[in-house]
């Protein structure tokens, strides 16, 4: 949970992203409108026909935390957030699991849905966090830098 009564919850954790507890962290009397972006292992199969069974992320835990730090802040510079909850998984997430929520209450919908889809986008673009692919034939494949789809981030 976060720390003292801070109106931002950031986390880089080893469990499952607790889903339910980001959505009653985030629910606040002056939001009108909150929006919460799930990224999950998605099934999917290469081109060499192996299945996508997981996938691993590594993070550098304290640059990536004081990154997520300042996407909350300057996320606040640009939108009236009420409440903010940015966290992300470390380890192995299977197929169908979420890696990645971000929960943001705002007086109004458009300003949830918009400081959302921001942080994601650069969450992907900019935090030290990095996901490598497991398949099913027990292959590993590293997204990274260059990587069209993932950048240096990670998410859904």
């Amino acid at each position: 949970m976060p720390a003292a009564a801070s109106d931002d919850w950031i986390d880089l954790h080893d469990e499952p992203v607790p889903i339910e507890r980001v959505v009653s962290f985030v629910s606040a009397a002056p939001a009108g409108g909150i929006d919460l972006f799930l990224g999950t292992t998605r099934e999917e199969t290469d081109p060499a026909g192996r299945r996508l069974m997981a996938l691993d992320y590594e993070a550098y835990r304290e640059m990536a935390t004081s990154q997520l730090r300042d996407l909350a802040a300057r996320a606040r510079r640009q939108w009236p957030i009420a409440r903010l909850a940015l966290l992300h998984r470390v380890g192995r997430v299977p197929v169908g699991q979420p890696s990645v929520i971000i929960g943001v209450a705002t007086p109004h919908r458009a300003e949830a849905f918009a400081a959302c889809r921001w942080l994601i986008d650069t969450l992907k673009a900019e935090a030290a966090i990095w996901k490598k692919e497991i398949w099913h034939d027990g292959a590993e494949t590293w997204k990274g830098e260059g990587d069209q789809e993932w950048g240096v981030g990670s998410g859904g």
